[in-house]
C-alpha cells in the first residue's frame, strides 16, 4: 500500500508560492470531489487521489527551507489542508499525519540524519503515516508499545496500534513507542509498510464515518530499524512547566481544518441539491414560490448555516496566524505560545458545534429526497461527527474558561492542545 517513490526528485514540482501551493490544492480538490459520493458509498481506495497530491508536489508543503522544500508558514499549510478536505473528508485526514509528523521533524538538528532521509523522501513525493494511538491503555496518552536498543545498535520495536490514519499510501510510517528499561521515556521511530514484522490490517476499521481513511491496525512484532531512523525524546514534558511549543496548535488547527472543510461542502452541496431538485412546500407554492430556492425560510436557514461557517474559518485563519507568530519567534514566549493553542482551541471546540450542525442541518431545507443514497448527503454529517471526536471539546472550553477567570495558561498535552 505504499507510494513507489523510485522517481527522480524533478518529476515532483517544487511549488514555491503559497498562491501555487493554493492553486494546486483548490486543483486536486476539485478532481477528488467529483466522484467522492460514489466513492464512498462503495469504499474504493483513495490511493489514486493520495498520488495525486503527490503528483501536485504538495506533500512538500511542511518541509523546510533549509531542507530544500518550499518553507511555507504554518498558515498556509493549514489552509492547504483544509481546501484537501473540501474535496473529499477523508483524504484531508489521511494526510494530517503527514503534516503534523513533517513539522515535528523540522525541530531536529540540520544536520540530524532523520530530518535528512525523511526530508528528502518527501520531496521526492513520499507520504508520511501515523502509528501513535492504542486500544486497552489507561488513556490515549499511554503507550504500551516498546522499542528497545540491540546489541548491534540498531533497535527493536513491537506493539499493535490502532487509528493508524495516513498509514495507507505511506512509504514511513511513525511509530510512537516507549523505550524499553528507561522511566518513561519515549521515542519516536520511523518504519517502512513492508518491512519484516509489519502487518497492516488496516480494513479492521469500522466507523461510521471517515471511512476511507482505513484508520485500522497495524502489528510489530521484533520490527528491526537502524538507529538513524529512531529519535529519542526523553520524558514526556511537564504539562506545565515543561518548554512552551505550538506544535499542538498547529495540529489541533489541522484538525479543526478538516472540520470545517467537511462544513463547506456540506454547505455548498445541500445548497446545489436544493437548487437543482429540492421542491418547494406547497405553502410556498400557494405564495408565489415555485423553486424552493426562492422559499424565504430556506434562503434564511442557508444565511444561518453560511454565518456560523465563516465564522470558523475566520477564527481557524486567526489561530492559523498565531501559529505563524510562534513559529517565527527566535526564542518561542509561553504566552506566545498560550495565545496561539487558546485560539486554535477555540476554532476546534466550536467546529464540534458548527460543523456538525451545518452538516445535519442541510437536511432540514433538501426535504425528504436529500436522504436518498444516491445523494450520499449524509457523508458529510457521517464524517464531521466522527472526526470532531478526536479531542474532546468540553476540555477544550476549561481551558478557554480558566484563562478568561484566572489567565492560566493551557497545559501542555503534546498535540492535543
Amino acid at each position: 500500500m505504499a507510494v513507489d517513490i523510485t522517481e527522480k526528485t524533478s518529476a515532483v514540482p517544487l511549488l514555491e508560492s503559497a498562491e501555487a501551493a493554493l492553486a494546486a490544492a483548490d486543483a486536486v480538490a476539485t478532481q477528488v470531489q467529483a466522484d467522492s459520493a460514489e466513492r464512498e458509498r462503495s469504499g474504493a481506495s483513495l490511493l489514486p487521489q493520495l498520488r495525486a497530491v503527490a503528483t501536485a508536489g504538495l506533500l512538500a508543503v511542511p518541509v523546510p527551507a533549509e531542507h530544500g522544500g518550499p518553507g511555507f508558514p504554518a498558515s498556509v499549510q493549514i489552509e492547504v489542508l483544509r481546501r484537501l478536505s473540501r474535496g473529499d473528508a477523508a483524504l484531508g485526514q489521511l494526510l494530517l499525519a503527514h503534516f503534523v509528523v513533517s513539522q515535528a521533524i523540522s525541530a531536529l538538528p540540520p544536520d540530524a540524519p532523520q530530518a535528512a532521509r525523511i526530508y528528502r523522501d518527501i520531496l521526492a513525493g513520499a507520504q508520511l503515516g501515523n502509528a501513535t494511538a492504542e486500544r486497552g491503555t489507561a488513556s490515549p496518552l499511554h503507550r504500551n508499545t516498546t522499542v528497545r536498543r540491540r546489541d548491534d545498535g540498531r533497535w527493536e520495536l513491537d506493539g499493535t496500534k490502532y487509528y493508524a490514519t495516513g498509514a495507507l499510501g505511506a512509504a514511513w510510517i511513525a511509530v510512537a513507542a516507549g523505550i524499553a528499561g528507561t522511566d518513561g521515556e519515549t521515542a519516536t521511530v520511523f518504519i517502512r509498510p513492508d518491512q519484516d514484522g509489519v502487518t497492516l490490517n488496516l480494513q479492521k476499521w469500522s466507523a461510521f464515518g471517515q471511512r476511507g481513511t482505513l484508520s485500522g491496525e497495524i502489528r510489530l512484532d521484533g520490527v528491526v530499524v537502524d538507529a538513524e531512523l529512531v529519535i529519542e525524546e526523553g520524558a514526556p514534558p511537564h504539562p506545565v512547566d515543561g518548554p512552551p511549543t505550538v506544535l499542538g496548535a498547529y495540529d489541533q488547527a489541522l484538525h479543526a481544518a478538516i472540520d470545517i472543510g467537511i462544513a463547506r461542502a456540506a454547505l455548498e452541496d445541500g445548497a446545489e441539491f436544493v437548487r437543482t431538485r429540492s421542491r418547494p412546500w406547497k405553502e410556498a407554492l400557494d405564495a408565489g414560490f415555485e423553486r424552493a430556492d426562492r422559499e424565504p425560510h430556506i434562503v434564511r436557514r442557508f444565511g444561518e448555516l453560511t454565518a456560523r461557517l465563516y465564522a470558523l474559518e475566520a477564527l481557524l485563519a486567526a489561530g492559523a496566524a498565531l501559529v505563524d507568530v510562534g513559529q517565527a519567534q527566535q526564542e518561542l514566549s509561553r504566552d506566545t505560545a498560550a495565545a496561539a493553542s487558546l485560539k486554535v482551541a477555540a476554532a476546534k471546540a466550536l467546529a464540534q458545534e458548527f460543523a456538525v450542525e451545518i452538516a445535519g442541518g442541510i437536511f432540514e431545507l433538501t426535504g425528504t429526497s436529500g436522504t436518498d443514497g444516491a445523494a450520499n448527503l449524509d457523508r458529510h454529517w457521517r464524517n464531521v461527527r466522527t472526526h470532531s471526536l478526536h479531542d474532546p471539546a468540553r476540555w477544550k472550553y476549561v481551558h478557554l474558561g480558566n484563562h478568561t477567570l484566572h489567565g492560566t495558561r493551557p497545559p501542555r498535552l503534546g498535540l492535543a492542545l
